[in-house]
């Protein structure tokens, strides 16, 4: 008797539970049925529109004619996809490296115990949350040729500025340094976390040991931050092929092509060509390199970043 008085037991649990389990279900996919909508309307929708528009010829005005994979073969033969591809390249190879390493020796640099270091941690995020425009603005000033801060510095030693955002060996370096500025802040964050996730255990045993400041570095700070700086590697390289706004604002592609990417030629090709299903084609492309990149980066994952220690 026992036993089948447990049984019912047991099974009223479970359909209770059951019911409670509908219920939430219930109500939680009412509570997120305004984000699904948005996110069908504003981005599924879109990504599928776009990838039938990139086999048509589409410019807003004339119906839409369908053209096969003409989009792409085109691609292949058009020289300035080909510049704005290595201009991309060019920028992604400089910026991901220098960005990396200088928010990594800033975030140790900001792991320090002294006083008022909140305020140094903020002061750095700063540039993250202020306005590309107002960035923009700022540093077009400061590489000025005639009145630019960085001229009239070297110009103290002697040397005669370069007119950077005019040069087409110089733009997009200028570029390159603007953006790592603006960002450097957002990276030392994620550092800085990681920094803060290690034991000071594995310091005290190196201390114990009589290891140098720079051996801590190399053999527990680095491999311990190695997943720390995974991510952020995959991130910034998604971010870089993705630069548009200081490309934009800065130098509007120029002088030339010198400084136009993947992202301005698309802007390009569909807001002031109208050719949306050229625009749209190119937007794939990028969007298949940037996918097989990641996909090289998380293959390569375990042969360089270490877990456990």
């Amino acid at each position: 008797m026992k036993e089948v008085k447990n049984l019912k037991t047991n099974l009223r649990t479970i359909q209770n539970v059951h019911k409670i389990t509908y219920k939430d279900s219930f109500w939680a996919l009412i509570l997120l049925t305004p984000n699904l909508i948005g996110f069908l309307c504003f981005t599924i929708f879109p990504v599928i529109a776009s990838f039938i528009l990139s086999f048509t010829e589409y410019d807003i005005l004339s119906p839409i004619k369908w053209v096969g994979i003409k989009n792409y073969i085109n691609l292949l033969n058009d020289h300035i996809f080909r510049q704005v591809f290595v201009n991309t390249c060019y920028y992604s190879i400089v910026y991901v490296p220098l960005s990396t390493i200088l928010s990594l020796l800033l975030a140790v640099a900001l792991n320090m115990k002294i006083k008022g270091i909140k305020i140094y941690r903020t002061i750095y995020f700063l540039p993250v949350i202020s306005p590309m425009v107002a960035v923009a603005i700022v540093w077009q000033w400061l590489y000025n040729s005639e009145f630019g801060l960085i001229n009239y510095l070297l110009s103290l030693f002697g040397i005669k500025g370069p007119d950077w955002l005019t040069n087409k060996y110089l733009a997009m370096p200028a570029i390159i340094i603007t953006s790592v500025w603006k960002n450097l802040g957002f990276n030392m964050l994620i550092f800085l976390a990681g920094l803060q996730g290690i034991s000071d255990s594995y310091y005290e045993a190196a201390d114990i040991e009589g290891a140098s400041g720079w051996v801590k570095f190399t053999k527990i700070t680095i491999p311990l931050l190695s997943s720390t700086t995974f991510f952020v590697v995959v991130m910034g390289f998604i971010g870089s092929f993705q630069v548009f706004d200081a490309v934009y604002l800065m130098t509007g592609g120029g002088p030339g092509r010198s400084t136009s990417v993947l992202v301005h030629y698309i802007y390009q090709n569909a807001f002031q060509y109208f050719k949306m299903g050229y625009a749209c084609a190119q937007a794939y492309i990028l969007f298949f390199v940037i996918f097989i990149i990641t996909l090289i980066q998380f293959i390569f994952q375990r042969k360089w970043v270490i877990y456990d220690i």
